[in-house]
């Protein structure tokens, strides 16, 4: 059974062992990603215990198998896990679909994210969902010692069947 839930403070240990597994997969790409693991341990520790208020859960038979974050709570969904042991199972679909509908309930009609340009499963699952790229943009990685890619992506959340103003004739 799956549920989407807001985290709690407790969820911190569970939340940066998810993020840690899917950041691992994300990076394979780029390579070198054990000279960066201690740092980015530390990354989601600290958001995963001082961010929690941003962060939605989604879990299988109650325990968490991915989360979200919104840092500030705009339109910008600036984290997006799933353990890679559950990917492929629609986590991740469930997942996406009550950040959008939490948007959209805020009046925000345009979801965007990022991610690095060879994360090719998670552009091919975000584009299946509906996402556009909007930008490319390389960075230099002084802890790679190389650029890397970044690319932007949005949605727009707005009901594609409303014309207008008053009644349609």
């Amino acid at each position: 059974m799956v549920t989407i839930r807001k985290a709690r403070q407790d969820d911190a240990e569970i939340l940066t062992e998810i993020g840690m597994r899917a950041w691992r997969k994300a990076m394979a790409s780029v390579g070198e990603a054990a000279d960066m693991a201690a740092n980015a341990r530390e990354a989601f520790a600290r958001f995963a215990e001082e961010g929690w208020i941003t962060i939605t859960v989604v879990e299988k038979s109650g325990v968490p198998v991915g989360w979200a974050a919104r840092e500030d709570m705009d339109e910008t969904i600036t984290d997006f896990w799933i353990d890679p042991d559950f990917e492929g199972q629609g986590f991740g679909t469930a997942l996406l679909a009550a950040l959008e509908d939490e948007l959209k309930a805020q009046g925000i009609a345009l979801a965007r994210l990022q991610t690095h340009a060879m994360n090719t499963d998670a552009l091919t699952f975000f584009k299946k969902k509906g996402y556009s790229v909007n930008w490319l943009t390389v960075t230099y990685n002084p802890k790679l010692d190389r650029d890397v890619q970044s690319v932007g992506l949005s949605k727009s959340l707005s009901d594609a069947s409303a014309t207008g103003y008053g009644q349609e004739f």
